[in-house]
Formats: C-alpha cells, structure tokens, sequence
C-alpha cells in the first residue's frame, strides 16, 4: 500500500502524512522526518511543474489558420 500511495499524487496530503505517521517509519523519528520531508518536497515540485505548465499554455499563441484553408 505504501508504493501505490507514494506513486499517486492524487492522495490527500493529511492522508498521506497520517499513513507516514502510522507507519514503520513512525517509530523512528530521524527516518519520519527524511519521509515528511521528501514528501513535502516531492508535492511543492509537482505543483510548482503543474503551475508552469498551466503557465505555458496560456503563454503560447493560439494557432494560425491559413486563408486558404
């Protein structure tokens, strides 16, 4: 279960914290820290990539159609 909730994105955060917090990693708190914060960094880089791609997409033109056509 962890696998499928590390590969999805789609999982809430609070889930997904309290599924670390639950976990074996839960027991140790140096390794629960290094998990938070990989997950945290994990999501920031997918959100920052989602609003540059939302960002390129408005920026590109709209394209042409020739006259002729």
């Amino acid at each position: 279960m962890t696998q499928q909730a590390e590969a999805s994105p789609h999982i809430p955060l609070q889930d997904r914290l309290r599924q670390l917090l639950e976990g074996p990693a839960g027991r140790d708190r140096r390794a629960l820290l290094g998990t938070l914060c990989a997950e945290v960094s994990r999501r920031e880089t997918l959100a920052y990539a989602a609003g540059w791609n939302d960002a390129l997409a408005t920026a590109r033109p709209a394209p042409r159609r020739d006259a002729g056509a």
